[in-house]
């Protein structure tokens, strides 16, 4: 009989304490089955009305590419101040989107930076002068020995994207040199299309993505301290990765 009771005991004890957790915790299996619900959207819209962070891109996406934007790559920034997730676009700028992948899944971009902010008031008042508002960022020095061929300019009337906010695209001095230097628009930027004005020979720039999230990061980026056109000091790229 003793035997019986003793095989019991445990059972008993567990009925109890789980009598004892229902007693003093009545909501605790509820919370951990109901889903947390972040924000309402009377705050969703609170915030976005408030922030100052955000872009108009983020809230209401405006002006969409013309080019081909399906099976984009979608690809993890990740810096120092934050994150930021871009589209490439493979299909509109192929061989652009496969040379910076290389790049990417090299690792060429750990120890990458942010170099250069151009904002309104960091360029020469001059007539003639187009300005622009970018970020630029390169591979780290240790990775520059082993950079890859310079690639063919794809223009954006090839692709049919344009430079509009959020707009990740290739740096160059001539046509068909550049490497590992790229941007980041910050607003619309028409100059740097085909036919713009912003370099010399007409040919534009090779857009080939679009950020989709973490727009404020870029903002917060051009904002850092500079000496002219230099962030000082360089916002370190931790990685870029495939997501």
């Amino acid at each position: 009989m003793k035997s019986r009771l003793y095989a019991y005991l445990p059972l008993c004890c567990g009925l109890l304490l789980v009598l004892v957790e229902c007693v003093l915790f009545p909501h605790r299996g509820i919370a951990q089955s109901t889903p947390i619900s972040v924000s309402t959207n009377a705050t969703k819209n609170a915030s976005r009305a408030t922030s100052s962070t955000l872009s108009r891109f983020e809230i209401d996406p405006i002006a969409p590419q013309r080019g081909d934007t399906s099976q984009a790559v979608r690809l993890l920034l990740r810096t120092t101040v934050g994150m930021i997730e871009l589209d490439l676009y493979r299909r509109a700028a192929p061989a652009t989107v496969e040379n910076f992948l290389r790049y990417v899944d090299g690792g060429y971009w750990t120890g990458g930076i942010f170099h250069r902010t151009v904002k309104m008031n960091n360029q020469p008042d001059k007539e003639d002068n187009v300005k622009i508002e970018v970020i630029q960022g390169a591979v780290g020095d240790i990775y520059r020995q082993y950079a890859l061929p310079p690639i063919e300019l794809e223009t954006t009337e090839q692709t049919g994207l344009k430079h509009l906010d959020g707009t990740i695209s290739m740096a160059r001095d001539e046509p068909n040199t550049a490497q590992y230097e790229f941007f980041i628009c910050l607003g619309a930027q028409p100059s740097l299309d085909f036919g713009g004005k912003r370099n010399p020979d007409g040919q534009g720039f090779a857009a080939f993505g679009r950020v989709v999230k973490g727009l404020d990061i870029v903002r917060k980026i051009q904002q850092s301290k500079s000496a002219g056109q230099a962030l000082t000091p360089p916002i370190l790229i931790m990685s870029i990765r495939r997501k």
